[in-house]
């Protein structure tokens, strides 16, 4: 069991009551019984959550929708968790899903983690959806700053010389200004 599962399984063992059920799902090998958590009516949300890590962690692409929901959950530890998952998934349709989350302005608040997959997977969806999710994000009093945040050092990793524009009018936001500098001097 590696960290991440570890992580997982030790933050939903509570949520499960340390269930049979729990500890079936934790250990079984049996993509198809995983699979079936996924369609079956009444499994709770841990069942789910287990079952779609560990069959994108396996790269089984049953796992994506389950996965990108997780992703977009008000539960900062389940998007963290969909996220490994997805990045290990390797479905081409991971960073239109990702780019769709981060720039829907609606959803801003939980934004943070699908911008942080983009960032890794580095998909030509990555740097048009960063930008214009941190477009939207340079008000002064903007609560979302950590999205704000994340956007800027993903540009900074990417390098792509079309983030320059809203990286410079970054440079001038209280919390964002010190990480905009360092972004754009890693632009190409």
């Amino acid at each position: 069991m590696d960290e991440d599962f570890r992580s997982l399984a030790d933050r939903v063992r509570d949520e499960s009551g340390g269930s049979a059920a729990y500890e079936r799902l934790i250990r079984t090998e049996d993509l198809e019984e995983l699979a079936d958590v996924l369609v079956e009516r009444e499994r709770p949300l841990w069942a789910r959550e287990i079952a779609a890590f560990r069959l994108g962690c396996a790269g089984d692409r049953r796992a994506f929708e389950a996965l990108v929901l997780l992703l977009n959950h008000r539960d900062p530890e389940r998007c963290v968790s969909a996220s490994y998952a997805l990045a290990r998934l390797a479905d081409p349709r991971t960073a239109r899903a990702a780019a769709a989350l981060a720039t829907n302005g609606l959803r801003t608040a939980y934004a943070l983690h699908p911008v942080r997959l983009l960032t890794a997977l580095r998909a030509p969806e990555s740097v048009p959806a960063l930008i214009t999710t941190l477009r939207g994000l340079l008000a002064p009093d903007e609560p979302h700053w950590r999205v704000a945040l994340a956007c800027v050092e993903g540009l900074g990793l990417l390098g792509d010389g079309r983030a320059r524009t809203v990286l410079e009018a970054a440079r001038d936001h209280p919390r964002l200004g010190a990480a905009a500098a360092e972004a754009l001097s890693a632009l190409a």
